[in-house]
């Protein structure tokens, strides 16, 4: 082999390196825009919609109980699932309650 050869070899093989980083990076943008960021938005319009929440809201838990806000405080709600039953839960657990669409209905566009 002579000098030439050995230099055009290194010279591929640095370029492989410069390579393998930039898809590396593709690759975390790409996931970024496509997993995290609709995530984090989703997570704060939701945070949005639970401080909106007030007393006499329909809202519905993660465990899938129904009920009405009956009282608000800092991390947790007293809802009324029945005349008379209440329960309290964190806040974080409450979803506000939202009509199922029908076939052939469209959704309520938003204002």
């Amino acid at each position: 082999m002579t000098l030439n050869t050995i230099l055009l070899q290194a010279a591929q093989g640095s370029g492989s390196g410069m390579m393998t980083l930039l898809m590396f990076l593709a690759i975390v943008v790409i996931f970024y825009f496509f997993m995290i960021r609709p995530q984090s938005k989703q997570r704060k319009e939701m945070q949005k919609k639970r401080d909106a929440m007030k007393a006499g809201d329909k809202v519905v838990t993660a465990g899938g109980i129904h009920g009405r806000v009956r009282e608000i405080s800092e991390n947790t709600l007293i809802m009324e699932i029945d005349k008379g039953v209440e329960i309290r839960v964190n806040r974080d657990s409450v979803y506000p309650y939202e009509e199922p669409v029908k076939k052939g209905e469209k959704k309520a566009e938003k204002k």
